[in-house]
């Protein structure tokens, strides 16, 4: 292809090279892996800065999702869980994903599976913004489960 992007047909790399430096361009393979191999006479600083700038202009419009961790311990209180609810609500309507976790020490452990219905309490709180990414699950000495924003 030329500089201004119509084709100059299948010739030798040796007679495409002379082309590029009588234009005072640089040659440069579009699909290598194609047979014959597509080359494309550009000035490759500039093909370089409208990458960049493309890759840039792209960077600005993606949204990064983060991932919020809410803890708490399976003795908690009425006013403290709705505290946890309100903060967690706050973290979904800013489009983050939210890590809920139920930790358990010492003595706790013993009482694991009669505890996980605080992890549905809290849910079901959230259920009008927020929807279950993954359900409830054991790991280690916590339960977690992962909430996102309903869409």
């Amino acid at each position: 292809m030329g500089p201004d992007g119509e084709q100059l047909g299948i010739m030798s790399s040796r007679e495409a090279l002379e082309k590029a430096n009588e234009m005072d361009l640089d040659l440069v393979k579009i699909a290598p892996t194609a047979k014959p191999p597509v080359c494309k006479l550009i000035d490759y600083g500039k093909f370089r800065y409208e990458q960049a700038r493309r890759e840039k202009e792209a960077k600005k419009k993606q949204k990064t999702v983060e991932l919020k961790e809410v803890r708490m311990t399976p003795n908690i209180d009425v006013n403290d869980f709705n505290t946890k609810v309100n903060s967690t609500r706050k973290f979904l309507e800013k489009g983050n994903r939210v890590k809920v976790t139920l930790r358990f020490r010492g003595r706790e452990m013993t009482h694991m599976n009669a505890s996980k219905h605080i992890l549905d309490d809290f849910a079901e709180a959230l259920k009008d913004c927020a929807s279950v990414d993954k359900p409830a699950k054991i790991e280690g000495r916590n339960i977690s489960m992962v909430l996102s924003e309903k869409r």
